[in-house]
């Protein structure tokens, strides 16, 4: 909950206004995992508070671990649905993938997370736990709202979510430290550049139209020179970074008229590019072109005038990298086997493996 939220809450509960701001803090900078933690409310008014709200911080259920060091870890639901988020430690840095919604509805070809379909979308608490309760919390230097989801398509919550990392309130975090990446909900991307300074990273992938909304149907709904034109109006020019994802694929979005067409898209935006090796999910017939082709494709449009990196991958082997997350097995079994002891059952079966995933 926001310090707005709060506030509002002590007055339905006729406690002082000043209780608002003793819970936030305990909720965002001590991380309290229960009401009667907060020792400086009265005892009353916890117990008042106890009969309609909890403090509680759910643990992940199952952790995942890369031969690289990355960490995927799956949460559940209360409504017995999961989502993951994938935890990437790069020396000093330390980033945390966090999920938005529980599937997606974009449905892009190339996500695992697409084929799920949406669910629903995730509370600003269930966002937030997600940083608050893996081991490795205090450690985090970044945030990416790169995880299941699109973070647009969420966006009360997502925003709420941002306010409670960044506010002076809350977990006073820069916003320098957070990255959001969206498919391209355009009037929900400009409402959020005005309304944060969070960096933000488009899902790009092909610049011409008919082929984009192959591989994205929302081109169809948003399309990408109307998103480009729409960025052009904002200032960039800061610390707020812009940047382009790019999935490479062989044959679809690799050739010299797409660096061409990326160069025209782009003339005028102060931005990057981050081209991202394709990663194969079942059934897909998309595949990267071989490394040398990837770094003249970067170098090219390098020389053209927009930055260009190729992206590291991290995480493939715990099925942790771009495009690559997906809960659709665990929700099967839970479908299969009932909401009852399926938790348990999910937690049991990897401390029999404990070798292979957990630290």
């Amino acid at each position: 909950m926001t310090l707005t939220r709060l506030r509002e809450i002590c007055r339905a509960e006729a406690l002082p206004s000043f209780a608002a701001g003793q819970i936030a803090r305990w909720l965002y900078v001590r991380h309290a995992g229960e009401l009667d933690a907060m020792t400086d409310l009265s005892r009353a008014a916890r117990q008042q508070l106890s009969t309609r709200y909890e403090a509680r911080i759910s643990p992940p259920l199952r952790t995942s671990v890369s031969a690289d060091g990355t960490k995927k870890y799956l949460f559940g639901t209360p409504d017995t649905g999961y989502v993951e988020a994938a935890y990437i430690p790069d020396g000093e840095r330390a980033t945390l993938c966090v999920s938005s919604q529980v599937g997606c509805r974009m449905g892009c070809r190339f996500c695992a997370t697409g084929r799920q379909g949406l669910r629903r979308s995730l509370s600003a608490g269930e966002i937030i736990n997600q940083i608050v309760a893996i081991p490795e919390s205090a450690r985090l230097t970044n945030i990416v709202f790169m995880g299941m989801g699109e973070p647009l398509d969420n966006y009360d919550n997502v925003l709420a979510a941002i306010e409670i990392l960044t506010a002076p309130w809350g977990m006073a975090w820069s916003p320098t430290r957070i990255t959001l990446s969206t498919a391209g909900v355009t009037p929900r991307l400009e409402q959020l550049l005005e309304e944060t300074k969070v960096h933000i990273a488009v899902s790009l992938h092909n610049p011409f139209h008919e082929e984009r909304a192959e591989i994205m149907p929302i081109e169809r709904a948003y399309p990408v020179r109307e998103l480009a034109a729409m960025l052009r109006r904002h200032d960039f020019s800061g610390q707020r970074r812009l940047s382009f994802e790019y999935i490479l694929m062989e044959g679809l979005n690799d050739t010299p008229a797409h660096i061409r067409e990326l160069r025209r898209l782009l003339n005028g935006l102060k931005c990057r590019i981050n081209i991202i090796r394709f990663h194969r999910i079942p059934d897909s017939p998309y595949f990267s072109p071989p490394r040398p082709q990837m770094e003249a494709f970067r170098d090219a449009l390098t020389a053209g005038g927009i930055h260009t990196t190729i992206r590291a991958s991290r995480g493939e082997d715990i099925q942790a990298a771009c495009g690559l997350l997906s809960t659709a097995e665990a929700m099967k079994r839970a479908a299969r086997d009932g909401s009852a002891g399926t938790r348990a059952e999910e937690v049991g079966a990897e401390k029999d493996g404990a070798a292979q995933t957990e630290p």
